[in-house]
């Protein structure tokens, strides 16, 4: 077998597995047809894949059926493989153009959690590493920038949450008024901004969001040193490119989850 070669008998079962997927209820000789695969090796199979919490077979409903098990498959995936999957190339490109760093942040629970990050690719990134960091909603550019775009139900929701919260860059939230002016003022640039009051103070981060049907897939952050040109050529420089990158993410995500669809 070459290096390149699939194991048959896992190529059996994912070809199994996603005909399966696509049907609510089906049977061995729909799996047959579809696959072309021998019915006694979609037996065997189907079995294994039973014993292992991946497949059912309830005679009352006439046929074979995933289980909730198949969602173990994509955990690793954080809920967000399509908006990666979208904008990783365009994320190299614009740091091969710009130099600096993007970062890819998706909402979890209560903060932006970085998903992806060209920092490695810049030569002028202000952070070693932000893979996985995790970025508070009311402080943070990348967190300003999905609360001021998101749907007001949603946000309202975020926002009640962070009032109990007792981490200190959430303080914020039990000021309504502050709360409305961050984000009347990043509806009305149309960016966000970090706050200059948390670290590193030496750079600065705009943030802003990758949308889909009305609602915030993810955003992007841009970080820069702050010593490196004044904030009014850094906006006029970085922003627009900025947003630019968002709709071209936009669209690969409308172009993927079409291809899934």
């Amino acid at each position: 077998m070459g290096s390149g070669s699939p194991v048959e008998s896992v190529r059996r079962a994912f070809a199994l597995l996603e005909e399966l997927n696509r049907q609510r209820i089906t049977s061995v000789q729909h799996l047959h047809q579809v696959t072309q695969l021998p019915k006694s090796t979609i037996v065997r199979l189907l079995e294994t894949l039973r014993i292992l919490g991946y497949v059912t077979n309830d005679p009352r409903q006439g046929g074979y059926q995933v289980t909730s098990g198949v969602r173990s498959l994509s955990s690793g995936f954080h809920g967000d493989p399509l908006v990666v999957e979208a904008a990783r190339a365009w994320a190299i490109e614009f740091t091969r153009q710009f130099k600096l760093p993007i970062g890819i942040g998706v909402f979890d629970q209560d903060t932006m959690v970085v998903r992806y990050s060209t920092t490695l690719d810049s030569p002028i990134s202000p952070f070693h590493a932000t893979v996985n960091m995790k970025l508070r909603m009311l402080t943070r550019a990348m967190g300003r920038a999905y609360l001021a775009f998101c749907p007001k139900a949603e946000r309202d929701y975020i926002l009640g949450a962070l009032a109990s919260s007792q981490h200190p860059e959430d303080e914020a939230a039990r000021r309504p008024e502050d709360v409305l002016d961050i984000i009347a003022r990043v509806q009305r640039n149309g960016f966000a901004e970090r706050s200059p009051a948390v670290e590193p103070r030496s750079s600065n981060t705009f943030g802003v969001p990758i949308m889909l049907n009305g609602n915030v897939l993810a955003t992007i952050g841009l970080s820069y040193f702050t010593s490196s040109m004044p904030r009014a050529k850094a906006v006029s420089s970085y922003v627009p490119p900025l947003m630019e990158l968002a709709k071209k993410i936009e669209a690969s995500v409308q172009a993927l989850d079409a291809d899934f669809h």
